[in-house]
């Protein structure tokens, strides 16, 4: 019989911890959030020696065990809580051999709770072009545990891990320092008053906002609470004694050589951070990113394209004819392929936003923008959420967590929708493939790509601006300090990037797919059916129309005529016709307005829901791809459709509004109030509207 062991992964951020979890678990993962909070969890599948599996919880990265944000909080929560089914067997604690002192804080604490605790020393590759050597039987001895040492670049150490964590109830649970020691009356008659609870334990309770078993700060007796400078001085005291007993156990375990150690770090931040070049670079990288996400992703686009659409065909002409086949034909394969077309695009988008965290930029990336950020109410911290958001709106506002200051964290949480998702690119793509042409700039800027990094611009210079107001409108007296670790620079491991990759396009896939094929059948249902009269005689009051203009010969004229006729009388006809006059000054034709209305489920919904509404009643092969036959729809009066004007006019529209109820959620849920959530939907739903009437009217 198998045998489960419950693993945590633990460490400081830019350890690696997540390079580890990805070697232990491969694509074994699932990603939610913990119960009753939005902050992400991990959980990854191993198999292990001896027939023994490991539950791997990746925890969120964490300095100590002084809480000062949920993600830390949720930290301590876990190592309490024995109760809990996820509560560690073993502590996994992942430390970088450059940043050793530091990183080993947060593992004499954990010691301290007793749990059977794991050193994984991590990026030992490093070590000789460092100038670092370690002891590791005097580190074992001194800190009281196994000393793992790990390269996942390389891949070394994996296996000696997996085999010490089978063994993890040969591990030592005994401190390294004695709680006590902090103030030893206080802590005598605190083990006195519950001989039964670990020490470090009830001091965690104590000096933090959590609580383990029954155990609550408002059943400990009032002799022992103390005032919050009180408590802070002796926390201060206590990380003083550890960094004690950590540099007199480095003294002789880690010796650093520094004439054989090399400094490229601090050469490239020089320029990478440079108060010109960092943002010329940074511009520059960014250009990059938007030319290959246009350029590298055409050649599979236009074949996953075709592909749904010879599909869509096939299905018609080969299966019997019949509600299910025009359900499939109309409705579930062009809606599914209004999606899967942009997985190229999305795919890549993810890469690139993989490697420059791999890499350590990004952490420059904040450190630079901190100067912008803060003159508009927000801080360095607020660029993780803002960078983040070009993935997804949700996960980012759930990042701004991390910022302590409420009104920076209310600000970013705010103004990040504005920030160009992974969502709105199947939009941007369709529409800019259709009203700007494919020609490059200097013979090497293609004009596509230009046009979707304005866009991605546009979004950030509305969310700084939009800082700016809400900084100005509320008036809440803060002060936050900014601080950031460099992590060191390192060529990005591909099995992180590549894992990062599928899980993020998969969840994006799986997540709009689940909201389009839903979307689909019910658009292909309203589209295919309607009220008796004008939907019914379509065919009768169709062709005494053509008879009359002596076209009845054209069977091509006839059968387009008929689709179009009980497109306008079906009923997304007559809820479309509804809201034209609403619409219409926008430059959008009632068609437009239900793949409008539709994308406030979720904006990537737009370009599925277009491809529903076009294939019902398509009457030949020509119009072949939703490009096409986007393109080929021309008004009554033989105008285009999707003509420049109304192009732009739906990019800006896009670009400012607030359409994605998940992201109306996650706010309130954040905010605990309707009042914030509303004032987003209000806000950004009316500038967009503004823009986009202004800039058909000038453009048309």
């Amino acid at each position: 019989m198998s045998q489960n062991i419950n693993v945590a992964l633990i460490g400081n951020p830019n350890t690696g911890k997540t390079s580890v979890f990805n070697q232990l678990t491969g694509l074994n993962q699932q990603v939610g959030n913990y119960p009753g909070i939005t902050v992400e969890k991990k959980l990854g599948f191993c198999k292990l020696p001896n027939n023994f599996k490991a539950n791997i919880l990746d925890l969120p990265g964490t300095y100590s065990l002084n809480a000062s944000s949920i993600d830390e909080n949720v930290v301590i929560e876990l190592l309490l809580n024995k109760n809990d089914k996820l509560f560690p067997d073993v502590a996994v604690v992942v430390t970088d051999v450059e940043n050793l002192k530091r990183n080993l804080l947060l593992f004499t604490q954990i010691k301290d709770l007793e749990i059977p605790t794991i050193l994984v020393i991590n990026m030992t590759d490093r070590m000789k072009a460092k100038g670092i050597s370690l002891d590791i039987p005097y580190l074992e001895e001194q800190l009281k545990t196994k000393i793992v040492l790990v390269s996942t670049r390389k891949g070394v150490g994996i296996e000696e891990l997996k085999n010490t964590i089978v063994d993890y109830k040969n591990l030592s649970t005994e401190p390294c320092l004695n709680a006590s020691s902090i103030d030893r009356a206080y802590f005598d008659k605190l083990q006195q008053a519950f001989p039964n609870q670990l020490l470090y334990k009830l001091w965690l309770v104590i000096t933090q906002d959590v609580y383990f078993l029954n155990l609550e700060r408002k059943e400990i007796p009032s002799e022992f609470t103390k005032s919050h400078s009180e408590l802070k001085r002796l926390q201060q005291k206590e990380t003083i004694k550890r960094y004690q007993f950590i540099n007199d156990t480095l003294k002789i375990g880690q010796k650093i050589d520094t004439a054989n150690a090399t400094d490229l770090r601090a050469k490239l931040d020089k320029i990478l951070t440079h108060k010109i070049f960092g943002y010329a670079i940074f511009f520059g990288i960014l250009l990059l990113i938007f030319q290959s996400i246009f350029d590298w992703s055409s050649v599979p686009m236009e074949f996953i394209d075709s592909t749904f659409a010879n599909l869509a065909n096939y299905t018609k002409n080969h299966l019997p004819a019949g509600e299910f086949t025009n359900l499939l034909s109309e409705g579930i394969i062009p809606g599914i392929g209004g999606i899967v077309i942009f997985i190229p695009q999305i795919a890549f988008l993810f890469l690139f936003i993989s490697v420059l965290e791999e890499s350590g930029y990004m952490s420059r990336v904040v450190f630079l923008m901190d100067k912008i950020m803060r003159r508009y109410g927000l801080s360095g911290k607020s660029v993780v959420p803002l960078i983040s958001g070009t993935a997804c709106a949700i996960p980012a506002i759930m990042s701004a967590r991390n910022i302590e200051n409420w009104k920076e964290r209310l600000i970013t949480m705010l103004v990040t929708p504005f920030i160009t998702c992974s969502a709105r690119l199947p939009v941007y793509a369709i529409l800019i493939a259709l009203i700007i042409p494919e020609k490059r700039i200097l013979g090497v800027f293609s004009l596509q790509g230009v046009t979707l990094m304005i866009l991605y611009l546009l979004g950030f210079g509305m969310a700084i601006f939009s800082a700016f107001l809400l900084n100005k409108y509320l008036k809440l007296k803060t002060k936050s300090y900014f601080v950031v670790e460099m992590p060191t620079y390192k060529l990005p491991l591909f099995k992180n990037v590549a894992i990062n990759v599928v899980e993020k396009t998969k969840s994006f896939v799986f997540g709009a797919g689940k909201i389009i094929l839903a979307l689909s059948v019910i658009l292909w249902f309203l589209g295919s059916h309607g009220p008796a009269k004008g939907f019914d005689n379509a065919e009768s009051l169709v062709i005494k129309k053509v008879k009359a203009e002596n076209r009845l010969d054209d069977l091509e004229y006839l059968n387009d005529q008929i689709s179009s006729h009980k497109l306008e009388n079906s009923y997304i006809g007559i809820i479309g016709k509804s809201i034209e006059p609403v619409i219409r000054p926008l430059g959008y034709d009632w068609k437009i307005g239900i793949a409008v209305v539709s994308s406030f489920a979720a904006r990537e919904v737009f370009v599925g829901t277009l491809a529903t509404i076009y294939s019902v009643g398509s009457h030949g092969d020509e119009e072949r791809t939703i490009k096409n036959r986007m393109a080929a729809e021309v008004h009554a009066d033989g105008r285009k459709v999707f003509n420049f004007a109304t192009g732009v006019s739906l990019l800006l529209f896009y670009a400012f509004a607030m359409q994605c109820i998940s992201t109306l959620a996650i706010v309130k849920k954040e905010t605990n109030s309707w009042k914030w959530p509303l004032v987003q939907l209000i806000f950004m739903s009316g500038f967009a509207y503004l823009t986009a009437l202004l800039a058909y009217q000038l453009l048309k």
